[in-house]
């Protein structure tokens, strides 16, 4: 039930834009909350207990990222170490530190953006093996190994 906004905003006429909107009694099988939705929107999901919402969250083919929303810090770190996620965010939501790497887990992509590991996507690793064996009568690996 689409509870609030859902609507194209007059001013944007162009394109796929939707008014910030709330979604409630959605249930997990429900293809708004089965695929990635990007825009400003939620989806209320009712669960029985943290456990139920761990599984919930990460039965799901995408995992760009999350949040947890607690008063309780570590066992806000708790649940999100439990989220498979490229990143999750707790007490905030999409805010991006340079210095962090982001990507998603599953169908979300692979690889790493920004921070160290971002960089390692612009490297490519080289690998120069050198003989300093002057004896050339085992020119192969397979010489050494199956030679009686």
């Amino acid at each position: 039930t689409c509870s609030i906004g859902g609507k194209q905003p007059e001013h944007l006429t162009k394109g796929y834009y939707i008014e910030p909107t709330i979604f409630e009694d959605v249930r997990n099988d429900m293809t708004i909350a089965r695929e990635e939705i990007f825009g400003p929107v939620l989806s209320v999901i009712k669960y029985k207990s943290i456990g139920d919402a761990i599984d919930m969250a990460n039965d799901s083919i995408y995992g760009l990222g999350g949040a947890v929303f607690s008063r309780d810090i570590p066992w806000a770190i708790e649940v999100a170490k439990q989220i498979r996620t490229g990143t999750v965010w707790i007490n905030d939501y999409h805010l991006l530190n340079p210095l962090a790497p982001f990507g998603g887990y599953k169908q979300s992509g692979v690889g790493r953006e920004l921070g160290p590991h971002g960089l390692l996507e612009f490297t490519q690793i080289k690998h120069i093996h050198v003989d300093l064996n002057i004896d050339r009568s085992k020119k192969f690996w397979y010489d050494y190994l199956f030679n009686d």
